[in-house]
């Protein structure tokens, strides 16, 4: 193997890693878009329930008011308000878990098995 064989795993390996790292960032980028796009202050989401493959309830909050939906396929049905104060909301510390945090609870795991 000459030179320009290794000069060339060089430049793909460079190639490779640009492309990764341009693929990472558009990713990102995509991500927060669309985070930010879909942010309302007036229509959220706060519960959905799968009933079968393509058939949710959901509960969204408009403005004050709950409303309970059905929703399936091409069809949205309204089944009426929801008293707020039947709702058990989930706090934003159910889902504060990053990767990272995840990855060592993991770790910790595996190092009490091996141990035993």
């Amino acid at each position: 193997m000459g030179v320009d064989s290794y000069l060339q795993l060089v430049t793909v390996l460079i190639i490779f890693i640009v492309v990764l790292a341009a693929t990472l960032y558009v990713t990102k980028w995509m991500a927060n878009y669309q985070k930010g796009a879909n942010l309302s202050k007036n229509i959220e989401i706060i519960d959905t329930c799968k009933i079968s493959t393509n058939k949710y309830i959901q509960i969204i909050r408009i403005g004050e008011r709950h409303v309970a939906l059905a929703i399936s396929g091409d069809q949205v049905t309204n089944l009426g308000d929801v008293d707020p104060d039947e709702l058990i909301l989930k706090t934003e510390t159910d889902n504060s878990l990053g990767f990272k945090d995840v990855l060592e609870k993991i770790k910790g795991e595996k190092k009490e098995t091996n141990g035993k």
